[in-house]
This record gives C-alpha cells, sequence and structure tokens, in this order.
C-alpha cells in the first residue's frame, strides 16, 4: 500500500510544481492537463510496481521488462516530450528525424523537467538540477537543434539565475513568436 500511496503523492507533487510553473507563463491549458495520461493503468500501475521514490519508475521497468510500456504510452500522449516530435521526412519515407517543437511545449518540458527535480530531491533540489539532469541525458536526446536550443538556454537561464529569468525567456519567446517556432526570433528573446 505504502507504494501506492507514495507514487500517487508523487505524481501530483509533480503536477503540482508543474501548474505552478506553467501558470507563470499563461500556460494555464497545459498546467491544468499536464501528465493526465499517468492515471491511465498502463502508466500508473507500473509506477506503483517500480515505485522508490527517488527516481522515474519506467527506469526499473526498463531494467526489468528491456523496455518502459509505461514510458512508450507517455511519450506518444504528451506533447512536452521531444519523444512526440520524431517523425518521418524527407523524400524516402524511411528517415525518422526530430522536429522542431511548438514553443508553448518546449516552455512545459522545462516545466516538466524543474517539477521533476524537485519531486525527486525534494529539500536537497537546486536551481542546476534540471540543466545536470538535461546534460547527463544528452548522449540519448535526438532533438531538432532548434528546440535544443531554447531548452538549453532556458535550462542555462534557471541555472545561473533563477526559474524567473528562465520562465521570462520562455513567456517572451512563445508570445513574440505567436507560440510558433521561428529561430531567428528565438535568438532576439534574448
Amino acid at each position: 500500500m505504502n507504494k501506492f500511496f507514495g507514487h500517487l503523492s508523487t505524481v501530483i507533487e509533480h503536477k503540482h510544481y508543474v501548474r505552478q510553473a506553467c501558470f507563470k507563463m499563461g500556460l494555464y491549458k497545459q498546467g491544468l492537463t499536464h501528465d493526465l495520461s499517468k492515471f491511465s493503468p498502463t502508466e500508473f500501475w507500473a509506477g506503483v510496481k517500480y515505485f522508490d521514490g527517488t527516481h522515474s519508475p519506467t527506469q526499473d521497468e526498463r531494467k526489468d521488462l528491456g523496455y518502459s510500456a509505461a514510458w512508450l504510452h507517455h511519450q506518444g500522449r504528451n506533447k512536452h516530450h521531444f519523444e512526440y516530435w520524431i517523425d518521418y521526412t524527407g523524400k524516402n519515407r524511411g528517415e525518422k528525424a526530430p522536429v522542431p517543437m511548438p514553443l508553448k511545449y518546449v516552455a512545459e518540458m522545462v516545466c516538466d523537467r524543474r517539477a521533476a527535480c524537485i519531486a525527486y530531491h525534494g529539500s536537497a533540489y537546486t536551481q542546476a538540477d534540471p540543466y545536470e539532469y538535461y546534460v547527463k541525458s544528452l548522449e540519448h536526446v535526438v532533438m531538432h537543434p532548434d528546440t535544443m536550443f531554447v531548452l538549453e538556454t532556458a535550462l542555462i537561464l534557471m541555472r545561473d539565475q533563477g526559474d524567473g529569468a528562465a520562465f521570462s525567456f520562455l513567456k517572451k519567446s512563445y508570445h513574440c513568436c505567436s507560440g510558433k517556432f521561428v529561430f531567428g526570433l528565438m535568438r532576439d528573446a534574448l
């Protein structure tokens, strides 16, 4: 029973931190609907089974099964994950490549990474944690360079100047570009 309530509590806490951050940027719908798929049976019960409170249960499911059904379900339903934005491109449809993420989802991705670090690190959390987590995962990242630029910029701002600077950059970026990714305008948002 402890794993059930531990996982449920972690999901609710995570959603709370994402909602707060999204609201600061005016992303109200995303703040309210963030990660609703975590309550689906595929994701929720795997989370309960592999819960230990220190890291994502999908890591342990992947070790146990060789893949994570919960993660595959999650990334395919949540647009704030860069993996959602990999598509067939080019003239021969056999090539897959990342496409630029709409800025509102990049902003939500930053909120998501921050909230995950707060939920798992607790009182040991620092504003550098989301950037450090990102750097550790770079060898596995398949992300469009424009999306990566915005994500890295926001995480560096968060690390060096705090949440307010990162959220201000993301909000300004989103509004100056009408929610669409316009790379030249992104550099101007700095």
